[in-house]
């Protein structure tokens, strides 16, 4: 079974959700089964696994892409793995499995501003309706997506008539604090994520009101225009610090050390940085949607989208040591459950499921 992947959707500078889990999963699936990745930049290679054997074509935002089925006709493809709900081609001999991470731009269909102004247009344009959506799973002999809160929702919106497989997301491995004790100075909270409307930072950042000993941190990047919205906002006295960006090791030396990572999001599609937020040690302070409580199995301090006490409220809980401790223990045995070997194990048991039929 000859197995490729659809890693074009690579980023070239840092990872975001799809790229991270694109990129892992072919990880963990090679020392599985032979994988061969697609790529279209050589600079891909720099957030992909090394050792693993690549194929340059073209964009998949090319015109060309009607034609990616030939190419990978003539590179013998049995099965191909796509992270992304699109892929193109026509008259494919090989089995395709393609991926649907959530539904959250149905009710915030605002694009990604990196995309560009045409891709944006359509974007919107294509998410006014959920035939567009059907079109592209049904082209698929199996669909994934990376929870059953997800998978849930594709059958109620009766997304596609192909079986829908759950391949979660999973954490990096990372460093665990020694010590459930919060160090000594301000009480470092934590957001990781993008700065979309659905995210809510506002939120957060409206709560550090009622936080004066705590200290904020915004580890993503974000353009300077929405940056400057965010710091008009920023309550005086509030202790708000925006990284514009931080590297694996600042991000993991942080979540050592923090009170807590929080998240005000009114919909996701799983919220990796929870899990590996439980990995480190790190308590969760995050809204109360049904996804959440399926990642964290319920170990974290819920408070209601866009209250902004609420957050205030949940955070102060941690005050005491013995709630504190409980929500340590209990996180780290369930991101314990979440690794990328798991999951790729479940995704080439489906692939061997399809390359059977």
């Amino acid at each position: 079974m000859k197995v490729f992947v659809d890693a074009r959707w690579t980023r070239t500078d840092t990872h975001d959700g799809i790229s991270r889990y694109g990129a892992s999963l072919v990880e963990a699936l090679h020392e599985l089964h032979p994988v061969t990745m697609l790529i279209h930049d050589e600079r891909q290679l720099a957030l992909l696994p090394a050792g693993v054997p690549h194929v340059r074509v073209n964009n998949p935002m090319s015109p060309r892409e009607l034609f990616i089925s030939r190419t990978l006709h003539r590179l013998g493809a049995d099965v191909v793995f796509s992270p992304m709900q699109v892929i193109g081609g026509a008259r494919r001999r090989y089995r395709l499995i393609l991926t649907l991470h959530d539904l959250i731009y149905y009710r915030h269909p605002e694009p990604p501003g990196f995309l560009p102004l045409p891709v944006r247009v359509i974007w919107r344009l294509y998410h006014k309706a959920y035939w567009p959506q059907r079109l592209l799973l049904n082209r698929a002999d199996a669909v994934v997506t990376v929870s059953e809160t997800t998978k849930k929702l594709i059958g109620e919106y009766r997304l596609t008539r192909r079986p829908v497989t759950v391949v979660h997301n999973a954490p990096s491995r990372l460093p665990s604090r020694d010590s459930d004790a919060v160090p000594e100075g301000p009480r470092e909270l934590v957001y990781m994520g993008s700065f979309m409307p659905y995210k809510d930072v506002e939120t957060l950042i409206d709560g550090m009101a009622a936080l004066p000993e705590h200290r904020l941190h915004l580890v993503s990047k974000l353009p300077p225009e929405r940056e400057a919205e965010l710091r008009a906002r920023v309550p005086a006295g509030a202790d708000v610090v925006f990284w514009r960006g931080i590297s694996d090791a600042d991000y993991h030396d942080l979540l050592t050390r923090a009170e807590a990572l929080v998240t005000a999001s009114k919909d996701e599609g799983f919220g990796l940085p929870i899990i590996e937020a439980m990995h480190a040690g790190a308590p969760v302070v995050c809204t109360d949607l049904e996804i959440f409580d399926e990642v964290t199995g319920g170990h974290a301090l819920f408070f209601s989208p866009g209250a902004p006490d609420d957050f205030a409220a949940a955070v102060r809980k941690l005050e005491d040591p013995q709630i504190r401790s409980e929500l340590v223990a209990a996180g780290r045995r369930q991101a314990e459950t979440f690794t990328w070997h798991r999951s790729a194990e479940r995704l080439l048991a489906l692939m061997r499921s399809v390359s059977e039929d």
